[in-house]
């Protein structure tokens, strides 16, 4: 297992020992006293979430949650795109290819943001805090030009929800915004956010 610190602070990217034969592969996707030695943080896990994704082209996102997450996928590959949205921090973009053997650890308050690059992805994530309809989310527009992530997949061969491609935009957003865990300038907050990545 190798753990790697990116350019933004607190997200790691783990290369994870995938062990194969004949009958298919296994792999420790979190193990918390070996990951802890290697220098992620303990992550105290209180939810396990699965997102199957039927279709290559499945993209979802950007969604800063207010916890911290593990991710792994279980089947299949995704590009994935974090973005810090935190407080005080420049928005940095970080992309990865994830398959089976890669992981991210990604801190609270980055947005997290994927496309699947083929059928049949299971993209799992544990998290550190109950989802709850209550919660309130940082929220930005997968195509935000600021931005300008570079989807691998042509848009219009992308699978996106209505509630995703409403995001604003980050120039929409405030540094007041972005510490209340607020969409857009405080007006436009609404309770059910939370289930924008379920």
């Amino acid at each position: 297992m190798k753990v790697t610190q990116t350019r933004i602070e607190g997200l790691l990217h783990v290369e994870l020992d995938v062990h194969g034969d004949e009958r298919g592969w296994f792999k420790e996707s979190w193990q918390r006293s070996k990951m802890v030695a290697a220098g992620v943080p303990d992550l105290q896990v209180v939810q396990n979430n699965v997102s199957f994704n039927a279709e290559r082209g499945v993209t979802r996102g950007i969604h800063a949650e207010p916890w911290d997450k593990w991710i792994s996928v279980a089947h299949g590959s995704v590009f994935a795109a974090i973005v810090d949205l935190r407080p005080g921090f420049s928005p940095v973009v970080e992309t990865f290819q994830l398959g089976v053997s890669q992981a991210l650890y990604v801190p609270k308050g980055c947005g997290n943001s994927y496309c699947t690059l083929t059928p049949d992805v299971v993209y799992n994530y544990l998290v550190d805090d109950h989802w709850s309809p209550e919660a309130s989310y940082v929220l930005v527009n997968l195509f935000d030009p600021d931005l300008a992530i570079d989807w691998p997949v042509p848009r219009a061969e992308m699978t996106v929800s209505d509630k995703d491609l409403g995001h604003p935009l980050l120039a929409d957003l405030g540094q007041a915004d972005l510490g209340r865990g607020d969409l857009g300038r405080g007006d436009r907050a609404r309770a059910d956010l939370g289930r924008a990545d379920r």
